[in-house]
């Protein structure tokens, strides 16, 4: 039999061709989702990386270091509140609240200021305006309406603070930062147990005040807003500088730049010539210590840095 000859113009179906296709639409299959994904709009940043720097022990967020602001003052209002209660106490459990609250921010400062100092962190030496004004309250009370006026501020004062203090330990990064949460949430504590042994906190007044503001923490802010964490007048999670007088400086907006006091920004009005002494000693801080190769200072601690 004579062999059939070759058909022309079959070759883009044969076997050449298939391939050609098949490599063709690969191409496709891999371009397509990468040029959908070119084009979509980035993800939102998660909030407890926003902001948040290389540190010692940890990265180091927004809210950790607000925190560690916080903490200082409610020191720097709540001890000499603490000592004034211990003399102007009528009763023997008022008194003993007073002592419990001077006892535990006197250690709590301690671990604040070895943290700080660690971590590279300034520290603010004055209350805020806030605090101040409160101060100033119990400055002008006597008698049983001091005690009342003592045990319902402390006892506000740290029923917003301790949220912060578990959002913060549930939520850190950095070790030295956990065990401060830890501290402060057991020293806390015993703060509160201490002023509802007084039997003069108006638990009705309280529960009201916290909803009128919005949550425990302050108004209009949650737990995990850092702007809870702020000192009035300063930025939301800023660390506060401190002002070559020692008290914290507020930055004011670009148009003037120079700084404020929160007092002065706030438009407060200023605290009475006989305001009580802030007795803790001033924050002294430096440049993070160098750490080994295993992770922890060079003296061995690897909680508290000290």
């Amino acid at each position: 039999m004579r062999p059939r000859p070759p058909v022309h113009g079959r070759g883009l179906l044969g076997g050449t061709g298939v391939i050609i296709a098949v490599l063709a639409g690969t191409v496709v299959a891999l371009l397509v989702p990468l040029w959908s994904y070119a084009h979509r709009p980035a993800p939102p940043v998660n909030p407890l990386t926003a902001r948040t720097v290389a540190a010692p022990y940890g990265p180091l967020s927004e809210l950790d270091r607000g925190f560690v602001t916080r903490l200082r003052l409610a020191g720097l209002w709540e001890l000499p509140a603490g000592q004034q209660a211990e003399r102007k106490g009528t009763t023997d459990a008022v008194r003993a609240a007073g002592q419990r609250l001077v006892q535990g921010h006197t250690a709590l400062d301690q671990r604040v200021r070895a943290v700080a100092g660690t971590l590279g962190l300034p520290l603010p030496n004055e209350p805020g305006a806030r605090q101040k004004r409160w101060l100033a309250g119990l400055d002008a009370a006597h008698g049983a309406d001091y005690d009342r006026t003592f045990a319902n501020t402390l006892r506000t004062a740290c029923g917003r603070l301790l949220p912060l203090i578990a959002e913060v330990r549930a939520s850190t990064q950095n070790a030295l930062v956990r065990g401060l949460a830890d501290d402060a949430d057991t020293t806390v504590l015993g703060h509160i147990e201490a002023l509802e042994a007084t039997g003069l906190v108006d638990f009705a007044a309280l529960a009201r005040d916290l909803a009128a503001s919005g949550g425990p923490t302050a108004p209009g802010t949650s737990p995990g807003d850092p702007s809870a964490t702020s000192v009035p007048g300063v930025g939301p999670g800023e660390v506060v500088p401190l002002g070559p007088s020692g008290e914290p400086t507020v930055p004011s907006g670009p148009s003037t730049g120079t700084s404020q006091s929160p007092t002065a920004r706030s438009g407060s009005p200023s605290v009475p010539s006989g305001s009580p002494t802030y007795p803790l000693p001033p924050a002294a801080f430096g440049p993070p210590p160098a750490t080994a190769a295993n992770g922890t200072s060079p003296t061995g601690d690897a909680r508290s840095g000290m």
